[in-house]
């Protein structure tokens, strides 16, 4: 039995290419306006100043996970007494984030230590009240990516990021410094909870909160929990080391470092994440399905995911350098240093939804600790290095999990390690041609950081161009077969 003739497979087909579109369209507007928020602000604020919000939040993104348990997971993945599953999730993750963010209040003198900085503290201890925003998207959020929604992606998306750049570029240019990028925060946490309550036809009450019920959301969502935390604790190590340990100077290049790492990392991953979960929930008990689905996702994620990881390598340093200035240029080496997070995540993410979509969330529990002691471990052993070292920690860590990740996924997904490597090779071997030809064309020959703004961003888009270039045309010559399954049905708009 093939994915075409499986009763309701063309139906769910549709839906997952309705919101992988309008996720990938969300994305563009929202990471094309937090690129721009990035570079505004970049050049309204100092690499401290950065570095200092970065330091105040550490204990807030930390605990932001924890306040919905996996319980929003459970409740994507549940088909059965949805009503009641609800409830219970709202009531749960209300009590939760309630008790998170008096717990960050406390806690916040305690960040001030860490790094050495009362300000630090300071910012915690305001920033605390966002954990109970954040547990208030929880049932919201899964509802919504329960029913396949775009509403999501293409309304509330855009504004969450339009909100924070319009209030964090206008405070700080009224001099606010780190305080406009934490109002910034708090407005676009407002928005998204506005949003998603305006959209979704959920409200409390319609089903009854058990212990019963919380139990069983608890234990399909807890490896997911230890999972985000795992995660979490990971950044919270790497910020609080290099903030500690270099500088908060530092930890602001860390911090840009990061973020424009992960703008197209996190396109990706919403991308998938929106779409794969509730469509391999809905499959997991069709095999051959579940196979060609998870397959083609795999090829899919690899083929962009290349393009990524292969302009970061060729191009990233002197892309920053353009786009934020050159005071930024120790960020820039970090970004490059950093490359590996786009394969990394890209396998981890199709390999997690694959897992979780299957129910087998224990396996997470794997991943979990590959990330965590492999990014401890090779923090410490690297960061001597300073920033590059931090950068080539993150990224030995993304690539190893996600490594770990394919071979976790394999069972749940059934498919060989044969059927992986024949789906992610050839995009990485195409990709290596492209590497090679496009950072001979920027080092040798265009040296876009040199020139200005306008004339340096039209030589990085010659960069890019000159990548896709080069890259489909490696890709139609050591990997048709995924240039055919792959590429052009995407373009041509094909299932």
């Amino acid at each position: 039995m093939t994915a075409g003739t499986t009763p309701g497979a063309p139906a769910l087909g549709g839906k997952i290419k309705r919101v992988a579109a309008a996720s990938a369209a969300a994305m563009f507007v929202g990471e094309a306006v937090s690129l721009v928020q990035t570079i505004v602000l970049a050049r309204l604020l100092t690499p401290a100043e950065v570095g200092l919000f970065a330091a105040g939040t550490v204990l807030t993104m930390f605990l932001s996970d924890m306040s919905e348990s996996g319980l929003r997971a459970g409740l994507v993945q549940r088909e059965r007494d949805v009503a009641d599953a609800a409830e219970t999730v709202f009531r749960g993750t209300i009590v939760t984030g309630l008790l998170m963010s008096l717990g960050a209040f406390a806690a916040a003198p305690l960040v001030g230590i860490a790094f050495d900085d009362a300000a630090a503290g300071a910012v915690a201890a305001v920033c605390s009240g966002a954990l109970f925003l954040h547990a208030l998207t929880n049932v919201p959020e899964a509802m919504l990516q329960r029913q396949f929604s775009v509403k999501r992606r293409l309304v509330v998306g855009p504004l969450v990021s339009i909100s924070f750049a319009v209030t964090a570029i206008t405070l700080a240019l009224l001099g606010y410094g780190v305080w406009s990028l934490v109002a910034g925060s708090y407005v676009s946490y407002v928005v998204w909870l506005a949003g998603l309550w305006a959209i979704t036809d959920w409200r409390p009450g319609r089903g009854r909160a058990t212990w019963r019920m919380w139990r069983e959301l608890v234990r399909y969502g807890f490896p997911v929990t230890v999972n985000f935390v795992g995660a979490r604790a990971q950044q919270a190590i790497e910020a609080v080391a290099v903030g500690r340990g270099l500088s908060t100077t530092d930890l602001g290049f860390y911090r840009y470092a990061t973020r424009i790492s992960r703008l197209p990392v996190n396109a990706i991953v919403d991308i998938v994440a929106n779409a794969l979960f509730p469509a391999f929930s809905r499959m997991a008990e069709d095999r051959e399905r579940m196979r060609a689905s998870y397959l083609r996702a795999l090829g899919a994620v690899t083929v962009f995911a290349v393009v990524v990881s292969g302009l970061i390598i060729a191009a990233g340093e002197a892309a920053v350098v353009v786009l934020l200035g050159e005071p930024w240029r120790a960020a820039g080496a970090a970004v490059v240093a950093m490359a590996g997070l786009g394969i990394g995540k890209a396998f981890v993410c199709v390999s997690e939804e694959a897992i979780k979509g299957s129910g087998r969330t224990r396996m997470l529990n794997w991943l979990t600790g590959t990330e965590f002691v492999v990014g401890v471990a090779s923090l410490v052993l690297i960061i001597p290095f300073g920033l590059l070292g931090v950068g080539l920690a993150i990224s030995t860590t993304a690539l190893t999990a996600g490594v770990v990740g394919l071979n976790l996924s394999r069972s749940a997904a059934g498919v060989s390690g044969r059927d992986m490597v024949s789906v992610i090779v050839p995009p990485l071997a195409a990709g290596a041609v492209a590497v090679a030809a496009v950072f001979a064309l920027e080092h040798h020959v265009l040296h876009s950081d040199t020139h200005g703004l306008l004339i340096g961003f039209l030589l990085l888009v010659v960069d890019l161009l000159a990548f896709l270039a080069v890259y489909a045309a490696a890709l139609a010559v050591v990997a048709r077969a995924t240039l055919r399954t792959v590429v052009l049905p995407l373009v041509k708009g094909r299932r």
